[in-house]
């Protein structure tokens, strides 16, 4: 039998992503920035995917402001 996955299935996956995300990135490097936590927010679930590897090696919220910032920059070449 095939399951169809709705919109709104969707849509909860990717709140569960960003809330784990976010969870392990203020256990790691410590409560989040407004700045910080608004871009992390607005990641695709994929970038989002990537982050949840990347954050492993972070150690201060600097790692995860250079990450972004180079994910930026890939966007925009």
């Amino acid at each position: 039998m095939t399951r169809f996955v709705t919109s709104f299935e969707k849509l909860g996956r990717a709140e569960g992503q960003r809330e784990i995300v976010l969870r392990l990135l203020n256990r790691k490097v410590g409560p989040l920035t407004h700045e910080l936590r608004t871009r992390v927010t607005a990641l695709s679930p994929e970038m989002l995917l990537s982050l949840s590897e990347a954050l492993l090696d972070f150690t201060e919220q600097a790692d995860l402001r250079a990450w972004l910032d180079q994910q930026d920059a890939r966007q925009a070449s």
